[in-house]
């Protein structure tokens, strides 16, 4: 099962963090420190010797492909990739199915040389490897069979968000000169529709069956009609299953890669401009499994639920540490709001998230706990503050009376086994944080990176009790802080020192394909990748975000305005917010917002101030408690205590609030697929309210009276 290692012996007098590199003291990637520590280098202090560049029990594996055979190897009759097959008789999900690691490479050898196969004989392309071949699904056995298949050929995986729009699906496809895109079969009509715009798509490969029953004799069928459909506009159709058929009947010897080759290409979708694709190497991959193997040691008999999309780089590297230790990944059926009934189904030991979830989580198990009526609220509330002090305390998070009489069957929420649980990707409230490591009794990890970086940066330890930091660097990788004149943030701050946060070492990836200006303007010569995340470094070496450099503004008064801090600020704190958005300009000397609630807290919040019984199915119910005064200022001092609570100062606190139901979505163009606001879109879409909410505030000002 999951446990946690100890590190390598530390130098004398570091208890744990990280230590300060000097001129004086260290030397880093074999090249002194000239000059002053200025901006100042942080390492793990375990580390400060050498960076973490492979895995450290099996340095011999190169590559992404050197580890999947020596999984293979060691772990043959082991059950490896889960699902849960769907009867349509019964229109049910079985429990979960598995297919060995021997199971599995048999299919990752036939799927490699049939799309070899598929890409030199029946295509007729002249290149033989290094080429790029889109995926475009969920997280299934099919998505990675295709990416090993693509690391033992020496191919380019491309990931094809989920939910991207097709604007960023035609510009993926065409930037990475894709010719082949393997896709569930939802994908594959808009693929079609779309071949126009698609000149170098050649193919498409559906990871669902394509050989359906025709219902009526003599009718056609929905996969022949894809096929013609397909021919018509040039691009050949078929299924995984024909491409495995034809591997079979065509065998391919392997063509293993080097680990300075590109493994993958991962686009990261901004809130301006086209997505960047990020050129990641094996070594890249090795480097990251590596660092997650010191400290935190996954075995054969971990179970890893994998709901976290696989084109995001974090869901990759989690699935790939799996792999190498020869644990079991379970998939999830594909809908996020059945995803605990997987999780009961599948019983996990490692329940990677992101905070969005965690967040409902942690709402309804407070509403059912320390917010209970009665005697069950009475005993949860008492129980919860005693495992608060002794989390406090650094006691720990088990309690001998309270977990047999409470928390055992909080547990079994997510299945009763789990042993880590892992947050990234966004910030996390302390009090949420706090909660849900008494509430589950395990170790609660918050990691944070980048897809540049391997999503591989720093990450809080495991005996880790106090909230709000994001711990410290990993061994892989160094991090320093570079000053931010404009917003006043320098590494010579005191207390502590502040800063972009700036990230050097194997895990940081080659630079963005076909852009040498963002590639330059991210990484500098000597390597250090930028974040555009400011932080600072307390006394015992952890890094908490407190800023971000984009997306700044000045309000009218000369206070600058970072809106992703603020909006990350209520969206963690205020358990009535979805989603928000927070605007201003340099006109205005106030913030206002935008905001759509979450109907499960929002409905009995606003029900209870006007008298309502709006339930959840009626739009029409909740678009009216929208426009409400009465429930508009009560959210709205809401999302000041929230301010408050997140210790956002005054001029950072909203002083509006439009509560719609129209919700950002990637159809409309007002998020990033990876749920980053829009900024401009959002802006101009609510305009009208915008105006209307400042012109409030100037009507009620006391200036405005005189």
């Amino acid at each position: 099962m999951c446990s946690f290692l100890p590190p390598p012996p530390r130098p004398p007098g570091f208890v744990r963090r990280l230590k300060l590199l000097t001129a004086k003291s260290q030397t880093l990637r074999g090249q002194p420190v000239k000059n002053a520590p200025k901006p100042c280098h942080y390492r793990h202090a375990a580390y400060t010797d050498s960076l973490v560049s492979t895995i450290r029990e099996a340095p011999q594996l190169k590559t992404l492909y050197d580890v999947w055979q020596n999984s293979v190897t060691k772990y043959a009759d082991n059950d490896f990739l889960g699902h849960r097959p769907f009867n349509t008789v019964a229109q049910t999900y079985g429990g979960y199915t598995w297919e060995t690691f021997t199971q599995v490479n048999q299919r990752v050898n036939a799927f490699g040389s049939g799309i070899m196969h598929l890409n030199e004989v029946i295509l007729g392309n002249e290149q033989l490897n290094r080429w790029s071949l889109g995926i475009w699904s969920q997280g299934r056995p099919e998505w990675f069979i295709t990416e090993m298949g693509c690391n033992c050929y020496n191919l380019i995986s491309v990931a094809l968000y989920d939910t991207l729009g097709h604007d960023a699906v035609e510009y993926i496809v065409n930037h990475a000169d894709i010719q082949i895109v393997v896709a569930s079969a939802n994908h594959i009509a808009s693929l079609l529709e779309n071949a126009e715009k698609l000149p170098t798509l050649k193919a498409i490969v559906s990871m669902d069956s394509l050989h359906d029953t025709v219902p009526v004799p003599g009718a056609t069928s929905a996969a022949q009609v894809l096929r013609a459909w397909g021919a018509e506009k040039g691009i050949k159709v078929y299924d995984f299953d024909e491409i495995e058929s034809l591997g079979a009947e065509f065998p391919r010897k392997h063509l293993p890669p080097h680990e300075d080759e590109v493994a993958s290409l991962c686009y990261t979708s901004g809130t301006t401009g086209q997505p960047k694709g990020a050129m990641l190497t094996h070594k890249n991959f090795i480097a990251t499994i590596g660092t997650n193997r010191e400290g935190m040691n996954l075995t054969k008999d971990d179970v890893l639920i994998s709901f976290l999309p696989l084109a995001h780089i974090m869901g990759r590297v989690i699935d790939c540490c799996l792999m190498y230790a020869g644990g079991k990944i379970g998939y999830f059926r594909g809908d996020i709001l059945l995803l605990l009934e997987d999780v009961a189904e599948l019983r996990p030991t490692f329940f990677p998230a992101v905070p969005r979830l965690l967040n409902r989580i942690y709402a309804k198990l407070v509403s059912a706990t320390i917010e209970a009526p009665g005697l069950v609220g009475a005993l949860a509330r008492r129980g919860v503050a005693a495992k608060m002090a002794n989390l406090a305390a650094g006691k720990g998070v088990n309690h001998p009376l309270w977990d047999r009489l409470l928390f055992n069957k909080i547990k079994m929420a997510l299945g009763g086994r789990v042993q880590v649980i892992l947050t990234g990707s966004a910030p996390i409230a302390k009090e949420v944080l706090s909660f849900l490591r008494i509430a589950f009794g395990c170790v609660v990890l918050e990691g944070y990176g980048s897809t540049e970086g391997m999503a591989t940066a720093t990450i809080t330890m495991a005996d880790e009790y106090i909230p709000g930091h994001i711990g410290c660097p990993r061994p892989s990788c160094e991090l320093k802080l570079v000053d931010v004149p404009d917003m006043k943030y320098f590494s010579t701050d005191k207390p502590y020192p502040r800063g972009e946060i700036c990230i050097r070492g194997d895990t940081v990836f080659k630079g963005y394909f076909k852009d040498d200006n963002n590639t330059k303007a991210t990484i500098d010569s000597q390597g250090w990748l930028a974040t555009g995340d400011i932080g600072f470094v307390d006394s015992r070496g952890c890094f908490t975000i407190i800023d971000r450099k984009k997306n700044i503004f000045k309000l009218a008064q000369g206070e600058y305005i970072a809106p992703e801090k603020i909006e990350n600020v209520l969206g963690a704190r205020c358990n009535l917010v979805l989603q928000i958005y927070v605007h201003g300009d340099s006109l205005e000397s106030t913030l206002v917002s935008v905001l759509i609630p979450e109907p499960e807290t929002f409905l009995p919040f606003a029900n209870a101030i006007v008298g309502s019984s709006v339930t959840a199915g009626d739009a029409e119910g909740i678009s009216k408690l929208c426009k409400e005064p009465k429930v508009i200022l009560a959210v709205t001092k809401e999302l000041e205590k929230a301010g408050k609570a997140g210790s956002l100062r005054g001029f950072e606190m909203v002083k509006r609030v439009h509560l719609t139901t129209d919700a950002f979505t990637v159809d409309n163009g007002m998020i990033t697929p990876t749920f980053k606001v829009r900024r401009p879109q959002v802006a101009e879409y609510f305009q009208e309210q915008i105006k209307a909410m400042y012109e409030d505030i100037r009507n009620t000002s006391p200036v405005a009276k005189l």
